[in-house]
């Protein structure tokens, strides 16, 4: 079994320095944001475990794991304001589901549940119909 790759970040003014450590070896860099300390973490993790498959890496804020959770998350998940980020472009796209002005929309599109606005002529809008190639696509 392979020794864990520790990453422990320290706060240094607006910058993060980090430290990757595993066994005797030991690589040091630094960044500005915590977003971009966690990226630098990967590429010094791929430097002492170059070639290896599955690694075990433990990140670490002044030490403690749960600390650097709860950082890094809220990080991931505000910005300046609090308002929620958007995900990265990275990340595979989900089915979606949502809400919008009333009408159900469904990747983007309206469903065939959809429901005329308020305020309107009383006559309820026929059913969207979705191409059977879209249908295939959502599943």
């Amino acid at each position: 079994m392979q020794e864990p790759i520790t990453i422990n970040y320290t706060r240094d003014g607006d910058d993060w320095k980090l430290t990757a450590t595993r066994a005797e070896e030991e690589l040091s860099a630094s960044a500005t944001g915590l977003i971009a300390a966690r990226d630098k973490a990967d590429q010094l993790v791929e430097k002492l475990a170059a070639g290896e498959g599955e690694k075990t890496v433990v990140h670490l804020l002044d030490g403690d794991a749960f600390a650097f959770t709860d950082a890094y998350l809220h990080a991931r998940l505000t910005t300046g304001t609090g308002a929620a980020a958007e995900p990265a472009a990275s990340e595979p796209a989900e089915s979606t589901s949502t809400q919008v002005n009333g009408a159900a929309k469904v990747n983007g599109k309206a469903s065939a549940t959809e429901s005329a606005p308020a305020g309107d002529s009383g006559k309820a809008p026929a059913p969207a119909a979705e191409p059977e190639a879209d249908v295939a696509e959502a599943k």
